[in-house]
């Protein structure tokens, strides 16, 4: 299983815009060829901190949702709402204990 995590920083006031749009869009992102899941959590204590982890069947897959006309209108209203430069990481799944 191939993982994603992004790591996004946003200013305050603009952190219900970010919400609103993963709310709009997450079906669909989560519905993409290739998406197995799709998670959003929120930093307990910097609240302006979200993380986003995304496990995919293959870097493949990642990278055909990364070049659709879906993440660019994601990405294009997220991305001007950052306070930071969104950090991003790309694993391999190991393990996991329920």
């Amino acid at each position: 299983m191939f993982v994603r995590i992004v790591k996004m920083g946003f200013q305050e006031a603009h952190i219900e815009a970010f919400l609103s749009n993963f709310n709009e869009n997450k079906a669909r992102i989560r519905n993409f060829k290739g998406c197995k899941l799709l998670e959003l959590y929120r930093d307990k204590n910097h609240p302006n901190i979200f993380f986003t982890y995304s496990y995919w069947e293959s870097e493949a897959d990642l990278e055909h949702y990364r070049q659709s006309d879906l993440f660019k209108t994601v990405w294009n209203k997220t991305k001007v709402l950052f306070s930071m430069k969104p950090e991003a990481w790309s694993v391999d799944k190991i393990a996991t204990l329920e």
